[in-house]
């Protein structure tokens, strides 16, 4: 989204998670993280999900069953803030029956239907198909009156465009039902559909609470079953129903390592150990195609560069692309404008995103810049690094001089050595890895007429 509205931000410089258009972000709203936050906000949030929640239990345990299934099944699904893993941006609701499960889970355990749940993660150890997405879309929805402010407040902090679009099920507290409305909000320019943005503190690729967790460190699987090993999720929520106790330990050892949950970031650099593995992998891997030796030094490339560049450099993606019959890979970062250089290409060459085009060769020839040269236009501007083994021959360079001179692109390589120096100040921590690539561009335009 900020990409597109030419918002250089990065996203470890946002607070919210930065949406993307066509797909959904891997991440999950975490109700944990509000009830063990220390801002009066997030807890009251967190008491407001709940409050809704449990009202609609207590509607089914009063007769109004038509009424609560209604609302859960509005709930089940908040398309507007784009987190999970569908490739549409568009989830499913849950039926009429998974609803009448949930209520269910109000009339079977006393403790839910006296004082409620204590947290809605609860749910994933009593309700089949309830898991980390429906978990999120139940706190987006609940609270998506809240959501609509914040996107509107971050909207208007970094002038990203928006426009009044009417919004559907709107969870109203004073009215205890789903309403309709109108905001000013971003859209998806792909569909229309207005966009919510989501605080990242609230994020993370798997809840605090959550099955899996419970089924491997708390769960009673002997007592379950004499073959512990065939034990399926249905068994044990049974199981769970019946004996409420087991999972209430379960919720209060998680309350009580509340210290360990935090949110999760959306990209994570790997090791430093990691890095210099990856490097010396490349190091080795002898230059062409013998035994899949350009794929390797594809992939490793790949997963080095992210890190080594992050936060600067915002990864986009890695993408093939085909030249003249030739297939080529290719990294693409946006260009977060965090660093005076970065700025500076921006500027100069109009760059928002940064190609860096990967070459298990020997040498560097024409071709292969004359390649990146017809691929450097525009949102990727006229700016392009080639990621190869060894430096630039003298008549390879004048090349990439000439095309500077006669077209004002710049493309600069980053060698083995190169990649080298960038792992050291990765491991140190005295400089940052993107300063090898701006002394390489301060080369690279000293060279330039």
């Amino acid at each position: 989204m900020t990409d597109y509205h030419g918002v250089l931000l990065a996203q470890e410089d946002a607070d919210f998670a930065i949406p993307f258009f066509n797909e959904d972000i891997p991440l999950y709203v975490d109700p944990f993280l509000m009830w063990k936050s220390p801002s009066q906000q997030d807890i009251a949030l967190h008491c407001a999900l709940l409050s809704a929640f449990n009202y609609v239990g207590q509607l089914a345990l009063k007769g109004e069953s038509d009424r609560a299934i209604e609302i859960l099944i509005a709930a089940s699904e908040c398309d507007e803030v784009g987190l999970g893993t569908s490739r549409t941006r568009t989830g499913k609701r849950i039926g009429r029956d998974k609803a009448q499960e949930i209520l269910d889970v109000f009339r079977r355990i006393p403790r839910y239907a006296q004082e409620g749940l204590a947290h809605i993660e609860e749910l994933q150890f009593f309700v089949d198909g309830i898991s980390k997405d429906r978990i999120s879309d139940f706190a987006c929805s609940f609270l998506k009156s809240f959501l609509i402010d914040f996107t509107i407040d971050q909207c208007e902090r970094l002038g990203i465009p928006t426009q009044r679009e009417k919004i559907a099920n709107v969870w109203d507290p004073r009215l205890r039902t789903f309403g309709s409305g109108e905001a000013m909000l971003p859209i998806d320019p792909t569909d229309g559909r207005p966009l919510l943005l989501v605080p990242k503190r609230w994020l993370r690729f798997v809840p605090w609470i959550n099955f899996d967790d419970y089924f491997e460190k708390h769960c009673p699987q002997d007592e379950i079953s004499h073959t512990p090993d065939t034990l399926t999720r249905v068994e044990v929520l049974n199981y769970n129903r019946d004996n409420y106790g087991i999972v209430s330990a379960y919720v209060k050892s998680k309350e009580r390592s509340l210290a360990d949950a935090q949110n999760d970031p959306l990209f994570s650099q790997i090791p430093v150990r990691s890095a210099r593995n990856k490097y010396m992998l490349i190091k080795k891997l002898p230059t062409g195609k013998t035994d899949g030796a350009d794929i390797k030094y594809e992939e490793a490339t790949c997963q080095l560069l992210p890190s080594l560049l992050y936060p600067n450099m915002d990864f986009a993606a890695a993408q093939a692309r085909t030249d003249s019959g030739v297939s080529i890979r290719d990294l693409i970062f946006y260009n977060t404008r965090r660093s005076p250089f970065l700025q500076e290409i921006f500027n100069d060459y109009g760059s928002r995103q940064v190609t860096f085009e990967m070459k298990n060769v020997a040498e560097i020839e024409r071709t292969h810049v004359d390649q990146l040269n017809r691929y450097l236009a525009d949102e990727l501007g006229r700016f392009g690094i080639l990621v190869t083994r060894n430096p630039l021959k003298k008549a390879i360079m004048k090349r990439t001089i000439d095309l500077w001179s006669g077209q004002r692109k710049a493309i600069v390589a980053l060698t083995d050595t190169d990649i080298e120096q960038m792992v050291e100040v990765f491991d140190s921590k005295q400089r940052e890895p993107i300063d090898v690539i701006t002394k390489k561009y301060a080369e690279f335009r000293r060279a330039c007429p």
